[in-house]
């Protein structure tokens, strides 16, 4: 973490959690089995939580766990118990949107750090006050925040704030949307959102009548994208950079981790003189299928920030490989395929520490040494060519810069 500004990225297990600290996060945010939003991803059991909370330590970076779902009372059964399990297994801190969990942490083990979630919609410096009092150490402020809302909590209380930076937005405010509920009985605020936000709807008059249209009506918002005032942020005393998704692919968190880590690092070694790299927001936008507006940071969206007649999604066929080992005397890379591609191919690729380069592919053998000219099987250990170093765990795309 450099000059105390942290990158946080999302981790729906293990694998993820590698990958994002690997590629550049600070710390990850993981959910366990009970109390965590994101009921439809894998999730940490206790030993896993261990085992992510070692892997960080040794990196030194930090855990942060979520206990973020809207409580009822029979839901607080077991909470202290857990509670002491996610302290012994060393996290570094819990993220809680109910109050009355704040209390039940503080005297279960009371030196385990309190980040108050972004699903408390904390929009003002009063709110953050009230939490901070109750000995609360960061606000993770509502997305919907602006610039000046976002300053004058940091002036006026002075602490650590978390905003998110990049990732889906919720149509109701920092999540507090009762759609799902009332239309599947899958509640948004207890880890089961639908999206319904993102269906198709039809439309109809005061009468009733069916609105004849080509295209269906939907109202969901597009995706967050801070990548151009990232400067302005840690200028203005931002302390955490979230990147939304741990339901996202490996290939979407090392790419959006790896990049902000660029634009972060390079503003912080030369304030002066930095200038932002039109390339990164090419990829931001390569890695998304929906477009990616900075949203609330400067003004209110209007209707060309959302989605009211329809949009286009698709399938990233972008990510090619993993590379897992290489070597320098043939200059071979042993890769695990992910999409396809064929002899003549220009390929790219970048890593942790590898600068993104570009290089054609001359020739493609299988794991038994015979000749192929198409990677077609996805998960197929193949050997390439590949003209520069490259290390483990580095990533082939299809070219996305020029």
């Amino acid at each position: 973490m450099k000059n105390n500004v942290e990158l946080l990225a999302p981790a729906g297990d293990l694998e993820r959690l590698k990958w994002a600290l690997l590629y550049g996060a600070d710390a990850v945010y993981i959910g366990g089995k009970d109390f965590s939003l994101r009921a439809n991803a894998t999730n940490f059991s206790i030993e896993e939580i261990k085992v992510a909370c070692d892997f960080a330590h040794k990196l030194n970076k930090k855990v942060y766990v979520t206990i973020n779902m809207v409580f009822h009372n029979k839901d607080y059964e077991g909470l202290e118990e857990y509670i002491k399990k996610i302290y012994e297994a060393s996290v570094d801190a819990v993220i809680v949107s109910d109050l009355g969990c704040i209390n039940i942490i503080k005297n279960t083990c009371p030196n385990l750090e309190i980040h108050v979630s972004t699903q408390s919609s904390t929009m003002n410096y009063k709110s953050a006050k009230f939490y901070k009092d109750l000995g609360v150490k960061r606000i993770v402020l509502a997305r919907e925040c602006s610039k000046q809302e976002i300053k004058n909590i940091i002036d006026k209380t002075n602490i650590d704030t978390e905003c998110f930076i990049h990732g889906a937005m919720c149509v109701g405010i920092s999540g507090r949307c009762v759609l799902s509920n009332y239309m599947t009985n899958r509640d948004s605020n207890r880890g089961g959102c639908s999206q319904i936000c993102r269906w198709d709807f039809d439309l109809y008059d005061e009468n009733k009548k069916e609105i004849e249209s080509d295209t269906k009506f939907t109202m969901c918002s597009k995706d967050l994208s801070m990548a151009r005032y990232i400067p302005e942020m840690i200028d203005l005393g931002v302390k955490s950079f979230k990147i939304e998704g741990r339901m996202r692919s490996i290939y979407y968190i090392a790419s959006v981790v790896n990049t902000y880590r660029k634009i972060i690092d390079e503003y912080l070694e030369n304030k002066e003189n930095y200038k932002f790299n039109e390339n990164y927001e090419k990829i931001l936008n390569r890695v998304a299928n929906r477009e990616n507006i900075p949203q609330f940071f400067h003004r209110k969206p209007d209707v060309k920030e959302q989605y009211y007649l329809g949009r286009e999604e698709f399938s990233n066929q972008d990510f090619l490989g993993i590379v897992l080992d290489y070597d320098k005397k043939s200059k071979i890379a042993t890769i695990e395929q992910r999409n396809y591609f064929k002899t003549n191919d220009a390929i790219e690729v970048f890593g942790p520490n590898t600068e993104v380069f570009k290089f054609k592919v001359t020739k493609i053998e299988d794991i038994d040494g015979n000749i192929i000219d198409t990677a077609r099987h996805p998960k197929e250990i193949l050997k390439i060519e590949i003209p520069k170093t490259v290390e483990k765990n580095d990533i082939l795309r299809i070219p996305y810069l020029d």
